[in-house]
C-alpha cells in the first residue's frame, strides 16, 4: 500500500464533508495468475493482492442519506437510506454514476441496513489503473464494506463479506461476477499466491519465490462491450453444465460437478461454442493444480508454460483475449528470460501477467514496451508488482 494514499484521503475526506472520517479501510486490487473465468464455474485459481489499491473512509452523518466522494473522478452521488434495491436513483431522480452503484449495493447488502442510525459520509481514493483487469471495482467494494461494517459495529466473516461485495457487483453494478476478485483482495497474503478453491471457497497461500517477480503490461483497452461479453461467457458456461446435468440425470451446480471424463463423452454432443467454452474451464483447473505442483517443487520452467497454455486456451477456446493481449504474449514467449505470460482478469482488453527473475525485469518491460509501441502505436505502461497483504481496516 502507498502510505501517503490513508493521509491523502483523510485530508480530502475532513475538507469535504466538514468532518474527520470515523473508520478508513483499504483493499488491494487483484492479478490473476491461472485460473480465467473459473470462479464462477466452481473450480480452482491461482491470484495475489497487488501492492495497488483503494482506501475508503467513512464518517456519520444525521440525515438518512449517503453521500459519496470518488476523489480520483472528482465525481459526487447521493442516495437516500435506507438503500433500496438495484436501479435506484438520487435524489433528483438521476441514475447512480455506475461506480457508485457499488457502494450502494454494499450499502444494501450490510445485515443491520445502513441508514437505520441516520445517515453516512464516504469517501475514497486509490492507485489500480481502471479498467486495466486488476480488479478496480471490487477492490472498492471490499473496502467501503470493510469501512461502513466497522462504522456500524458489524463483525461480518470475511466469506460472507466476499459474498456481500459480489451481490453488490451483481445485481447493482449489472457485472455477474464470480469470487476471484473479493477473496484475492481479502485472502492476500505478502510474497505469496492464493489458491482458491471456489467449490469450498476454502483459501490457501502458496509461497512464490523470490526468484520471480510479476509485471503488469497494460494494453489500455478498454471495451465497451467487455461486461456483456463477460456476461455472455457465463450464461454459456452455464448452459454447459444444464447439458450436463440432463444428459447425466443428476443435479449440476456448474461445470465443477462434471468430472473430466464425462466432459469429454458430452462434449461432442452440446452446443460447440459452450463445448469450447466448458473445456477451457476445466483445462484451467487442470493447470492451476499442475501449476501448483511446480510451484511447490520450484520447477518455474513448467509453470511458466502452464501460463502460456492457459493464454493459448482463452484465446482458441475462450475467445476472451483481444489483438493486443495476444501481441504482448506472443512478445513474451520469444524472451529466454521470462517464465510466463498470459492475459489476467476477464479479458477482451486490460493487462498481461508476466512472470519473470527480477534482474531480468527492466530489459523485459523496455523491449515490450518498445514492440507495443512499434505495433499499435500507442504506449504500453508496465508495472512490477509484489504480492501484498490483503484487505483490511486501518
Amino acid at each position: 500500500m502507498n502510505p501517503r494514499l490513508p493521509d491523502a484521503v483523510c485530508r480530502q475526506h475532513s475538507a469535504h464533508f466538514g468532518r474527520p472520517p470515523q473508520c478508513m479501510a483499504y483493499a488491494p486490487g487483484r492479478v490473476e495468475i491461472l485460473g480465467n473465468h473459473t470462479d464462477y464455474n466452481g473450480g480452482l485459481a491461482l491470484a495475489a493482492a497487488i501492492d495497488a489499491g483503494i482506501c475508503a473512509a467513512v464518517s456519520r452523518q444525521p440525515a438518512p442519506r449517503a453521500n459519496f466522494l470518488a476523489m480520483d473522478l472528482d465525481e459526487t452521488a447521493e442516495l437516500a437510506l435506507p438503500a433500496a434495491g438495484p436501479g435506484q436513483t438520487d435524489p433528483a431522480g438521476n441514475p447512480l454514476p455506475h461506480w457508485a452503484r457499488y457502494i450502494a449495493g454494499v450499502a444494501h447488502g450490510l445485515p443491520a441496513g445502513v441508514g437505520a442510525q441516520g445517515g453516512f459520509d464516504i469517501s475514497f481514493s486509490g492507485d489500480i489503473p481502471r479498467g486495466a483487469g486488476l480488479s478496480s471495482s471490487a477492490a472498492l467494494a471490499v473496502a467501503s464494506a470493510l469501512a461502513l461494517a466497522a462504522l456500524t459495529d458489524e463483525k461480518i466473516p470475511p466469506l460472507d463479506l466476499a459474498r456481500l461485495c459480489q451481490r453488490a457487483e451483481n445485481e447493482f453494478a449489472g457485472a455477474r461476477c464470480g469470487l476471484l476478485d473479493q477473496l484475492s483482495s481479502l485472502f492476500g497474503a505478502v510474497n505469496a499466491l492464493a489458491a482458491i478453491d471456489f467449490q469450498t471457497l476454502a483459501a490457501r497461500s502458496i509461497p512464490l519465490p523470490g526468484a520471480v517477480v510479476c509485471l503488469i503490461a497494460d494494453t489500455g483497452v478498454r471495451h465497451a462491450l467487455a461486461e456483456s461479453a463477460y456476461n455472455d461467457r457465463r450464461h454459456q458456461c452455464e448452459a454447459a453444465a444444464r447439458f450436463c446435468a440432463g444428459a447425466l440425470g443428476r443435479p449440476i451446480k456448474n461445470l465443477r460437478d462434471v468430472t473430466p471424463a464425462e466432459f469429454e463423452r458430452l462434449a461432442p454432443l452440446m452446443d460447440a461454442a459452450a463445448a469450447r467454452r466448458a473445456r477451457h474451464v476445466f483445462e484451467e483447473n487442470q493447470r492451476v493444480q499442475a501449476a501448483i505442483a511446480a510451484l511447490e517443487r520450484g520447477a518455474l520452467a513448467d509453470f511458466g508454460q502452464l501460463m502460456f497454455a492457459s493464454h493459448q486456451s482463452s484465446r482458441d477456446n475462450f475467445e476472451n483475449s483481444c489483438p493486443e493481449l495476444d501481441h504482448l504474449v506472443e512478445q513474451a514467449r520469444q524472451l529466454p528470460e521470462v517464465i510466463g505470460a498470459r492475459l489476467s482478469g476477464g479479458g477482451f482488453g486490460g493487462s498481461v501477467v508476466v512472470t519473470a527473475p527480477p534482474d531480468a525485469a527492466p530489459e523485459i518491460t523496455a523491449t515490450l514496451q518498445n514492440s507495443f509501441q512499434n505495433r499499435f502505436q500507442r504506449p504500453c505502461p508496465v508495472r512490477a508488482i509484489k504480492p501484498s497483504a490483503g484487505a483490511r481496516l486501518l
